[in-house]
């Protein structure tokens, strides 16, 4: 069965990869975004639609959900960052922009969406968190307030919107995507990190956007009120010492 999908950030390698994904097995996105050409691009040929958006103006990303339709079955927030700062060296600005960007982006998002997924009559909601917030690393205080907010966020909405609406979260540890490339694009720091997972390497966009596109389908049917840790074991194993 086909369905419609929100995929905010769809630019992103995660959310690129999400909108690949979702295309294939046929269902239609709605990609949103902050550049037309690589929109365009994504959803050329796949019957899916874009509409272009900066999640920091409230009345863009709204106008840019609404554009979806009326009914929806699901909405991924794909939007984040990386603001890697020792406490004494973050401002202000660091921590307003990626609380910004992170969680209240992700909150009016769904806000918007809401009568469009109430719509559908059986819904899914994916956010985004990061393995740093349950694990605790340094020099991750700005994103990691953001992302832990983004959790709280999630368990809210999926005791409020149950049961016609499914709310969870998708935690990753390091991914290649251009939004990493500072760390992934060191070929020495890459490998360095890499081996600190059990699994020995980085996540790639598809390892992550598999996981999200399993929360958005039925197949997720009793799955709510979750974070979701795809990070090649590196939230719970420990292989060496």
């Amino acid at each position: 069965m086909s369905h419609t999908y929100i995929v905010i950030g769809a630019t992103g390698g995660i959310g690129a990869a999400l909108c690949r994904r979702l295309a294939a097995a046929g269902h239609t996105v709605h990609a949103i975004g902050r550049d037309a050409a690589k929109l365009g691009a994504l959803t050329a040929g796949t019957g899916g639609s874009f509409a272009v958006a900066d999640v920091t103006s409230r009345a863009q990303l709204e106008a840019a959900i609404k554009a979806a339709g009326p009914s929806v079955s699901g909405l991924a927030y794909c939007v984040g960052s990386i603001n890697l700062k020792p406490a004494p060296r973050i401002t202000d600005e660091d921590v307003e922009r990626d609380f910004r960007l992170n969680a209240l982006g992700a909150f009016q998002a769904v806000q918007f969406a809401l009568p469009a997924l109430k719509a559908s009559g059986n819904a899914s909601i994916v956010l985004f968190s990061t393995v740093a917030v349950a694990q605790g690393f340094a020099s991750h205080a700005s994103i990691g307030m953001a992302k832990g907010a983004v959790e709280g966020l999630m368990l809210s909405l999926a005791a409020e919107l149950a049961p016609k609406i499914r709310v969870n979260c998708v935690a990753p540890s390091l991914t290649k995507t251009p939004l990493a490339a500072a760390l992934t694009g060191n070929e020495q720091m890459a490998s360095a990190i890499a081996s600190l997972h059990a699994l020995q390497r980085l996540g790639e966009p598809d390892d992550i956007a598999a996981a999200a596109a399993f929360l958005l389908s039925p197949d997720a049917s009793w799955i709510t009120g979750q974070v979701i840790g795809v990070d090649g074991g590196r939230s719970s194993l420990r292989t060496k010492g």
